[in-house]
């Protein structure tokens, strides 16, 4: 049932935030009407029009954007109905109700068939989190937060303007601010230039602070953050990226996590261009629970290095490990094609049978995410009695064009890491 009332048209002064209505929007560069929703209002004393803040429906919220009277069709407009309140009787939860069905894991290696039913349960859960988001863990979206306005419209770092994409619960100091100044090596925020300026002359970091783990023909570097030892740092740095996601928050608990801050390096010191976070101890065997590239870095590879250098550090410590659900669409993409590509470069060159065990083994993947990968791209077989694996042309092609754009490889050999150990006084805060 909708909860929208049509309306033949409408004059500026009677929207309100809930109207959904066509906007123009360019797309590739092609002006269309998109169905948008008003989010929020506001008065442009400097313009001296009327602002709407617009969520174009079915695309994803990086779009969302400020937009003016001139760009709505008001002659078709959606008005939002006043809710019925529940009574008590709708209120009171079925007594009856049948609790829900778990699967659990067991330590022993699954079949096909159980491993297929737990995929299937795992992608019909991610599909309600994408829509509901992930309520407990360590890491969640508040659902008021689900609307919020964008507050930072742009950040400069570095000799990167870039656009940001989300809301991030910076101070409310920092509302509706055009532009803000970010420190590239300890993160710090600021109002203007001229503040950014005289904090360089003061700031002596030239470097992620903590421990270099991984150094790459001089200049990719890989740096091991402690939470609890470099709170600022390390809430600085959840701030920043959730200005680019918006499916997680890490707010200011960052004491059960370690980050992994992947850097460039030049004769001005070592740049930020990506990292993921893991907790220190994770009931449900995550070895990722948020993992970014800066925007203003993509498209470089540098999102399945990131990716790569988790699974490196799971073989170190003798885990198998998944990222935390659930992913962005970006971090899903990249995530699917790391996959594709090893299990595909596994089942190329290994020499004899081989299973799902022995495949998950050798990657540090999850069996789900092993099988999942499979079936993904139907490489399992029903043949004879048995299942069997098959690499169709395409998928070789694929894999064959994959690998050339890859200029740069996680090297295991200059890793230089052993996994640290916390004793139950310094998990206390867990």
């Amino acid at each position: 049932m909708s909860n929208t009332v049509k309306l033949a048209s409408a004059t500026v002064e009677d929207l309100v935030i809930g109207c959904k209505l066509p906007v123009k929007k360019y797309i590739n560069g092609d002006e269309l009407l998109q169905k948008a929703e008003i989010l929020a209002i506001r008065e442009n004393a400097r313009k001296g029009v009327k602002e709407f803040y617009v969520h174009y429906i079915d695309f994803n919220k990086r779009l969302d954007e400020w937009v003016t009277s001139i760009s709505m069709d008001l002659d078709n407009v959606d008005f939002p109905t006043v809710k019925k309140k529940k009574t008590e009787e709708e209120k009171t939860p079925n007594s009856k109700m049948k609790k829900r069905k778990t699967i659990g894991r067991s330590e022993s290696s699954k079949s096909i068939d159980q491993l297929q039913q737990s995929v299937e349960l795992e992608e019909d859960e991610e599909r309600k989190a994408i829509e509901a988001l992930r309520r407990g863990g360590s890491m969640m979206q508040r659902p008021e937060e689900v609307s919020r306005v964008r507050n930072i419209q742009k950040i400069q770092m570095g000799e990167y303007i870039v656009e940001t994409w989300y809301f991030s619960p910076y101070p409310e100091e920092w509302e509706n601010k055009e532009m803000m100044w970010i420190c590239e090596f300890c993160l710090r925020y600021f109002g203007c230039n001229k503040s950014l300026e005289r904090h360089r002359i003061k700031c002596n970091l030239r470097h992620p602070p903590g421990n270099e783990i991984y150094r790459k023909e001089d200049n990719l570097s890989f740096w091991e953050v402690d939470g609890h030892k470099q709170k600022t740092y390390c809430r600085n740095l959840c701030l920043l990226s959730k200005l680019f996601l918006d499916h997680k928050t890490l707010y200011y608990d960052v004491d059960p996590f370690l980050f992994y801050i992947m850097t460039e390096t030049d004769s001005k010191g070592c740049h930020i261009v990506g990292y993921f976070s893991k907790e220190k101890e994770s009931v449900d065997g995550y070895n990722v629970a948020c993992i970014l590239t800066l925007p203003q870095h993509q498209r470089k590879g540098y999102g399945k290095l990131l990716i790569s250098f988790s699974y490196e550090l799971s073989k170190k410590e003798g885990k198998l490990g998944s990222p935390e659900k659930p992913l962005s669409d970006l971090g899903l993409l990249s995530y699917r094609s790391f996959w594709s590509e090893q299990i595909i470069k596994i089942l190329k060159e290994y020499k004899g049978e081989i299973s799902i065990d022995e495949i998950s083994r050798i990657t540090a993947f999850t069996q789900d995410d092993v099988l999942h990968t499979i079936q993904a791209l139907d490489l399992l077989k029903y043949h004879k009695g048995q299942y069997i694996f098959c690499l169709s042309k395409k998928n070789l092609e694929d894999y064959e064009k994959s690998m050339t754009k890859q200029k740069i490889k996680i090297d295991p050999k200059c890793l230089q890491w052993t996994p640290p150990v916390f004793t139950a006084a310094q998990l206390r805060y867990l």
